[in-house]
């Protein structure tokens, strides 16, 4: 018989350090009789001894602190060592405890413990955005990895004072009904877009046409002048908010331009200064300004990369032409080159031969004298 067993995940202990979710966990048990069926109390109308009947069996685990390291307090993973008093520590803290027990100070780091390895690798549990949709599962601490690229997690609205949080495609529609002005918008094909963007505002977000994704425009004003950032509001996940952008601004006969070959993608917007990825915009460009007047073109990123191989095959075949040029140019120098030295040396043959007629006129002319 094959027994089926759910252990469901109640709530966490009051460690804040201690994390509250489900825990579904599959544990397989074969019970067989002694002609390979069931055994005898289970055996209800059964013609052949091939019949499993799956049981369900369900269970709480209350300290989700046991499936964690109790020095770095991160997920148990394999392998996991224990000291001779039965203490355990992953093998990062192993090393950095010098193989010395934190609890005991006895030695660490050379005995495995099995058991618990096979505890944590049992322990299969969902993906926190289940309840968003989610259907994947992964082995206990695996799952945090897949969170910041799973396609069901929540994205913040822009907009602000407002606290609506939902998947992308719902907070998109949300967006175009509740904010979006019929001039925010933007396509990824033709002209690039001519944007104003208010520093007071600090925010522009423009939805592609047809309640598509949702790109914020930022700018932070600092001392040397002024960052402006472009971020698709989208989960990290592939085919969500998959762009390239090409930003510019200018002034004065100058311009200022930046660009990114892939879009970052974020989920709340930011008002903190970026390190990095914006284009900066010196201070005597704005000559008092109270907004940018910037030009944003954006596209998707499939159509880049075609742009790029169009650019990269006309450069091929520019490069083909010039060069033929050059050979052909090359090979008309070397023929004028050749005929020119030909005739050199037939000039320089025509002078040695004058030089040596006169010189024997001479000799015969002093001949007869004598």
């Amino acid at each position: 018989m094959v027994i089926e067993m759910n252990f469901l995940a109640g709530e966490a202990s009051s460690s804040n350090r201690k994390r509250q979710r489900t825990l579904p966990s599959t544990v397989e048990v074969e019970e067989q009789g002694e002609n390979g069926g069931r055994t005898a109390s289970e055996n209800r109308n059964v013609d052949d001894g091939d019949e499993v009947i799956t049981e369900v069996r369900s269970g709480t685990m209350f300290d989700l602190d046991l499936l964690e390291c109790p020095i770095c307090c991160t997920a148990l993973s394999a392998p996991i060592y224990q000291c001779d008093n039965g203490h355990i520590a992953c093998s990062s803290c192993c090393i950095k405890l010098r193989h010395k027990c934190a609890a005991c100070n006895l030695p660490i780091g050379n005995h495995r413990c099995r058991i618990m390895e096979r505890v944590v690798e049992a322990i299969i549990v969902p993906c926190p955005n289940a309840k968003h949709g989610c259907s994947e599962k992964f082995s206990y601490g695996k799952e945090l990895v897949h969170e910041k690229q799973c396609g069901f997690a929540l994205c913040h609205c822009p907009a602000l004072g407002c606290n609506y949080a939902g998947v992308s495609n719902d907070l998109y529609s949300h967006y175009a009904a509740s904010h979006r002005r019929a001039w925010d918008y933007f396509t990824t094909f033709g002209r690039p877009r001519v944007i104003w963007l208010r520093l007071s505002e600090k925010i522009l977000v423009l939805q592609e046409f047809g309640d598509g994704p949702l790109v914020a425009v930022q700018c932070f004003q600092e001392p040397n002048g002024v960052y402006v950032t472009v971020n698709c509001i989208a989960p990290c996940a592939p085919g969500f908010g998959e762009y390239s952008y090409r930003l510019s601004c200018s002034f004065g006969g100058k311009t200022v331009s930046f660009g990114l070959a892939e879009m970052n993608r974020i989920r709340r917007v930011s008002f903190e200064t970026p390190e990095e990825d914006f284009m900066s915009v010196p201070a005597f460009f704005m000559a008092q300004r109270v907004g940018l007047k910037l030009e944003l073109r954006i596209s998707e990123t499939d159509e880049t990369e075609e742009e790029e191989e169009k650019a990269v095959e006309t450069g091929e075949e520019d490069a083909a032409v010039t060069g033929e040029e050059e050979e052909e140019e090359a090979a008309g120098t070397g023929e004028v080159e050749a005929a020119e030295t030909e005739e050199e040396e037939a000039d320089e043959t025509e002078v040695v031969d004058n030089v040596r007629r006169s010189t024997r006129k001479r000799v015969v002319s002093s001949k007869y004298q004598d």
